[in-house]
């Protein structure tokens, strides 16, 4: 049959348009479903070279098609979103059999429907009426099975959903009566009613029934429900064969057996199990709660006369918070008919939840849903009631699995399963069946409902939660991880709230048991809104105690998230003395001590000072772009995961995730009205996300030609554009109108890749910094370059090549600060004039700064993982933020000024409070030091940021003494208890000696001529022995500065060491970059033994206890056992998978262990080199070593039962059994070795960004 003409014209009208906006691919998946088109047409349209053309050949071949394929490409249209062009073809719609558009949207209504349906009791379409195809095309399918058998169809769901509007459009249709049901419909309406009211409905419709035959057939009215049936059974089966009833909102299974007549019955009704009581094929059709937001949408656009992409956003939020539900978008809908400029008071009704209010303001039989819900649980058995009323205290869009329940009706599961089944199948609950076990929900407005109905029992209703769940978890909370644990552990807090349980909450929230159980669980964020939250309902004078609690949380939540978990205990004493987190921490590690646990106390912890408010690690892999909503509250992130993260800026809790590219996301950025986020990649694309639906709504894609490095929102919504700037040669930077398909402007001028872009707060220009190495600043307006600032010029006297990373304006627009190599230059705007610079003395680079928009504060990031706050106005540094582990990617300012943001490669995003900046006093120790263990005191030397050697008392962190600033660059140090004096050697090859502690000059010893490595005194500190770069080792009798030199290194030495501590014995080895180790006696200075013991550096050596042995370990991932005598090679250790950096034997000389750059550890027989156990096995994340880093240093305990290690962080293992018994995790990472006093009880290490550790084991006797 060959295409209508009316179809055809429509085509050929509309054909420039469809050509121009259509994507055929799309369309043509859904052809080839309905069978309208072939794989071979597909394929020739699909051959054609681009998007228009292809769109061309698929109009080409519909206009030869016929009507099905018209219809069919109408669907398509419609399931593909192109609404407006649909909208072209509907009028023109062919009139073609109805079971070929049973799988389309169109329904075949003619004037012979209509009279069917009119004279059968139909109800007409609602004024507004939004088409359900989906659902209607179901129900017809089902109707179509009663053609040849009687039978029942069912259309259930809850009230308000729809189902008598889904019903009588279902049987609108032309083919469907035709075929199916000739005998024609007949429509009842029932409700809940009694014996005597189904009787009267029953005479209605047998009346109504024989009214249509002749006078003759009419009779008296039945008067009995059983003559009523046989009345009934006679005129349907005789009389009206094939006719469908319709039984509109059934209660009862009273009432259908009075139907049970072998006839063709549909019904709507909120209880799907009332079938069960009636004979025949039975068939269902369910009515989901919910619209989706296009139908929604249609619905609120209908009643409001507008289009719908001509309704404000306010109409999309509305329909969400509606939950889709027909009957409360409907009400919203007329209400905003009346008062048209009323979307956002509604909408924030809704969202209160304030349903009473809004009922009040309408005309609308709001009532109907009450008095709905109340009927449906009045039919419910008595004790059922009382179980339905407890699902009052649920929280709104929460589903729990039946074991929850099973806990709060002390039943057994499988009974709350049946119950909860009664309650789904009156439509009173809902069953996600999608997830093993099932889990049950109910609707907001069922949950409305029951609030209303119980508020006065509220507390009580939730006091009971409580009080079952301490009843069946007496022995402690569960920790299964499945639905039910998880359900405890996140709303327990929620419901003692609800009760005001204030004392219980308290003791719960208070609980580091409870934080380490539901941070492993659920993770740290969670934790930190429950104190945010519930803060009001505990104690005044507990709000220290929570500050406590969620400090210690924001701190350390991204060590609660790695895996293997760690130890909260050891992680709280960490915590200030004065903390009650620390408090606790320290009573449980002292009770585990004494049945043998290993715990340690950071003692100097009182000494560091830190401004950082909240750690959040939200992705696996380098972050590096995060910013700030407009309003504060949120955080956006992106990174090496390829995703984008939107996070709670109070707790870092995850709000969205969504996969954004194909690459790297190198950048996002909130839009001014925080409800749009755009991002770039690597990928060269950027996209325009809608930040409340997580949903995609723009790509450009086409223009940028290399990675895109940036993107950035104009500051208001005046006039909404997004900047980018890419890696592109010449169409390097670009401005972006959403509404366009393709870019405004391009900002012509740049010739080398433009790493960054930035509106001026008044969005008057746009700044671009390129690897060209300047800035220009360009007129919005007309992308017109105003000027250009020439970066590159600030740095004349180098011919290297100057890259701007990037640029920040003040918020007064009059300054530009540029970030190039390792200063932020500031410029005036208007002259383009330097007006100075800030510039430290570091050799890392700037990596990006941000002024803050309310205050005088810069803040700089640094490629040696540092952030600074500068105040601009006196050119000082106010403040250095350390703790992130590696380059930090970006710095951004809260739009208040009051927190700053930074995160790093370290996978990190920290949060920095700016009111607690101040002049820094924190100082910084470099991770080459000494220290000495005299009873109780601990002294400390190591040289400072500052280049200042200091000696410290490591209880208190107070400086006993502190040299003067020196020229050349310390590098190491070594102290000697007598005489009382410290040593350091320099970078200019000088060693200087001083006496300790009051600084007094004792001796300058100068003959290295490179960097001097490592010095050590001789056990009567008479002489000192040092290493340099320049692959000598010098014996010094400092006193008499006379020298010995040992030479024979061809590299630099690595190290050294005295074989035994014996005055006597005179023997010196040492080890070096070349492979070589070799035996020196420091009196005479004459080589004893050299030996070419590894192909690769020699990073270690170690003598062992009795003298008999020694250890080398290599970057040729062996270790080697010599003998001290012989130097013959006694074993070879192989089996490390990298570089051997570390290596010690126990006290008895029986066994060694060995470390390696993968964070392995290894522990082997000395006679005969067997492997006897391997360590580090559990491995801190997927992106980490075994041990956070290299395994650096390595000390057994005088037992021999227990090993400590550095890498990454500390560990302690159990020597027999293999396992990690504890592990103190540091603020930074990259320890080069650790002090470890004679009774294994202390541990002194320095971290990569400076700080010290001086941790004492807990005894179970120790009282702070």
């Amino acid at each position: 049959m060959a295409l209508e003409e009316r179809a055809r014209s429509c085509l050929l009208r509309h054909r420039h348009r469809l050509e121009q906006d259509i994507k055929a691919p799309y369309l043509m998946d859904h052809m080839i479903s309905d069978d309208v088109l072939t794989m071979e047409e597909e394929e020739r349209i699909l051959v054609k070279p681009n998007r228009k053309d292809q769109a061309a050949a698929l109009l080409e071949l519909l206009l030869r098609k016929d009507n099905r394929a018209y219809i069919s490409f109408y669907n398509a249209l419609v399931k593909e979103a192109y609404d407006d062009l649909a909208n072209l073809l509907h009028g023109d719609l062919p009139q073609t059999s109805c079971n070929q558009q049973l799988n389309g949207s169109t329904d075949c209504f003619s004037s012979y429907v209509q009279t069917v349906l009119s004279e059968g009791g139909v109800p007409q379409r609602p004024v507004v009426f939004v088409s359900r195809p989906e659902l209607v095309n179901r129900v017809r399918e089902k109707l179509y099975r009663l053609q040849k058998e009687a039978g029942w169809v069912t259309i259930f769901g809850m009230a308000g959903s729809g189902k008598s509007v889904l019903a009588a459009e279902a049987v609108r249709h032309h083919g469907l009566i035709e075929e199916c049901f000739p005998g024609g419909i007949h429509w009842l309406s029932i409700g809940k009613l009694d014996k005597p009211d189904l009787l009267g409905k029953i005479q209605s419709l047998c009346f109504r029934l024989e009214q249509s035959l002749d006078s003759q057939s009419l009779h008296r009215p039945p008067n009995s429900l059983d003559e009523a049936k046989e009345r009934l059974r006679f005129l349907v089966l005789r009389k009206y064969p094939r006719s469908l009833l319709i039984l509109d909102d059934i209660w009862d299974s009273m009432v259908l057996k009075a139907f049970d007549i072998q006839c063709r019955v549909l019904l709507t009704t909120r209880n799907r199990s009332l079938t069960d009581s009636v004979s025949g094929a039975k068939y269902e059709v369910e009515v989901e709660s919910g619209l989706d937001e296009k139908k929604g949408l249609e619905i609120l656009a209908l009643y409001t006369n507008t289009k719908p992409q001509g309704l404000p956003e306010e109409a999309r939020s509305i329909v969400k918070e509606c939950k889709g539900s027909p009957l409360v978008v409907s009400l919203i809908g007329a209400l905003l008919k009346e008062k048209p400029n009323r979307w956002q008071y509604y909408l924030s009704q809704l969202r209160q939840k304030k349903f009473k209010r809004i009922r009040k303001s309408s005309s609308y039989d709001y009532d109907a849903l009450d008095q709905a819900m109340s009927a449906s649980i009045e039919v419910l058995p008595e004790e059922h009631r009382e179980l339905y009323r407890d699902l009052t205290v649920l929280e709104k869009d929460v589903k729990i699995p039946a074991k929850v329940l099973s806990v709060l009706w002390d039943l057994e599961p499988e009974e709350v399963e049946d119950i909860l089944e009664e309650f789904a199948n009156k439509s009173l609950l809902f069953v996600d069946n999608h997830n093993k076990p099932y889990l049950y929900y109910l609707h907001d407005l069922q949950l409305d409902f029951l609030v209303e109905q119980n508020r006065t029992q509220l507390e009580s209703l939730h006091s009971k939660v409580v009080h079952q769940y301490q009843e069946h978890y007496r022995d402690g909370p569960p920790t299964s991880g499945d639905e039910e644990c998880l359900y405890w552990i996140r709303f327990l807090t929620y419901h003692m709230a609800k009760a005001n349980m204030a004392q219980e909450l308290h003791s719960l929230l208070f609980s580091l048991d409870w934080v380490k159980t539901k941070a492993q669980i659920m993770g740290p964020a969670h934790l930190i809104s429950d104190y945010m939250e519930h803060g009001p309902v505990l104690d005044k004078e507990n709000s220290e105690v929570c500050s406590h609690f969620q400090e210690f949380l924001s701190l350390n939540g991204h060590q609660l998230e790695q895996r293997p978990f760690p130890d909260v205990v050891q992680l709280a004493l960490s915590q200030p003395q004065t903390s009650e987190v620390y408090r606790q921490a320290l009573v449980q590690a002292q009770d585990r001590a004494s049945r043998g646990g290993l715990y340690f106390d950071w003692l100097n912890k009182g000494s560091i000072e830190s401004l950082s408010r909240l750690v959040i690690h939200p992705h696996q892999g380098s972050i590096y772009s995060a910013c700030f909503s407009h309003d504060g509250t949120k955080i956006a992130s992106c990174g090496a995961s390829k995703t984008l993260k939107v996070l709670k800026s109070t707790t870092g809790e995850k709000l969205t995730e969504i996969q954004a590219h194909d690459d790297e996301v190198l950048c996002c950025a909130f839009s001014p009205d925080d409800r749009l986020l755009a991002t770039c990649s690597s990928d060269r694309k950027v996209k325009v996300w809608n930040l409340e639906r997580a949903m995609l709504l723009r790509v450009f894609e086409e223009e940028h030609e290399e990675q895109v490095n940036h993107c950035r929102f104009t500051n208001t919504t005046r006039r909404l554009l997004l900047a980018t700037c890419s890696n592109d040669r010449f169409m390097n930077a670009k401005l972006w109108n959403l509404n366009k398909p393709s870019s405004q402007n391009t900002m012509f001028g740049h010739f080398e890749p433009v790493n960054h872009c930035c509106f001026s707060p008044d969005d008057t220009y746009v700044s671009t910094s390129s690897n060209d190495g300047t800035v220009k600043l360009f007129e919005v307006s007309s992308a017109n370059e105003w000027k250009t600032i020439n970066v590159k010029g600030m740095f004349a006297e180098s011919d290297e090549e100057v890259f701007v990373k990037c640029s920040t304006w003040t918020a007064d627009s009059n300054r530009i600060i540029c970030a190039a190599r390792n200063a932020a230059l500031v410029f005036d705007v208007k002259t383009s004039e330097m007006l100075f610079e800030i510039k430290t003395n570091r050799l890392s680079t700037v990596q990006y700064c941000h002024a803050c928009p309310t205050t005088n504060l810069l803040a700089i990031a640094y490629s040696n993982y540092a952030v600074e706050l500068w105040d601009l106005e006196s050119n000082k540094k106010m403040a250095d933020c350390s703790g992130h582990l590696s380059w930090v990617h970006c710095v951004e300012f809260s739009p208040d000024g009051s927190q700053l943001l930074s995160c790093s490669d370290d996978q990190t995003i920290r949060l920095w409070e700016t009111k607690k900046v101040h002049t820094s006093s924190a100082v910084c120790l470099k991770r080459d030091s000494d220290v000495l263990f005299n009873a109780e005191e601990i002294i400390v030397s190591a040289a400072d940021n500052c280049n200042r050697l200091q000696v410290r008392e490591g209880r208190t962190g107070s400086v006993l003494f502190q040299s003067e600033e020196m020229s050349s660059r310390i590098r190491c140090t070594c102290m000697c208890r007598q005489p009382p004096a410290v040593a350091f050697g320099q970078e200019d090859g000088t060693v200087q000696l001083l006496e300790v502690p009051s600084g007094k000059f004792l001796a300058t010893l100068r003959g290295h001529t490179k960097t001097v490595l490592h010095c050590k005194f001789s056990q009567d500190g008479q002489t000192l022995i040092t290493s340099s770069e320049d692959t000598t080792i010098r014996v010094w009798k400092w006193q008499t500065e006379e020298c010995k030199v040992l030479q024979g290194h061809k590299e630099q030495v690595r190290n050294f060491s005295l074989l035994s501590d014996s005055p006597a014995d005179t023997r010196l080895l040492s080890w070096s970059y070349d492979g070589t180790a070799k035996m020196w006696d420091v009196e005479s200075g004459e080589k004893l033994r050299d030996i070419e013991a590894h192909r690769g550096a020699i990073l270690s050596c170690h003598v062992s206890p009795d003298g008999c042995l020694f250890a080398t370990t290599s970057a040729d991932m062996t270790a080697k056992l010599w003998h001290c005598e012989s130097w013959q090679c006694a074993n070879t250790l192989s089996g490390h998978q990298d570089c051997v950096r570390s290596c010690r034997f126990t006290w008895d000389s029986r066994r060694i262990a060995t470390g390696d750059d993968n964070g392995e550890i290894r522990l082997w027989n000395v006679k005969d080199g067997t492997l006897l156990s391997i360590y580090s096995r559990d491995g801190k994340d997927a992106m980490d070593s075994l041990h956070g880093g290299w395994v650096t240093d390595l000390h057994f305990s005088l037992d021999n039962s227990l090993l400590v290690s550095t890498g990454g962080y500390i560990k302690w293992w159990d020597v027999e059994k293999g396992e990690a018994l504890q592990t103190f995790y540091p603020t930074g990472t990259a320890l080069k070795r650790i002090h470890v006093s004679p009774d294994f009880s202390t541990f002194v290490t320095i971290d990569n960004i400076g700080i010290l550790y001086i941790l004492k084991r807990v005894d179970c006797s120790r009282v702070q």
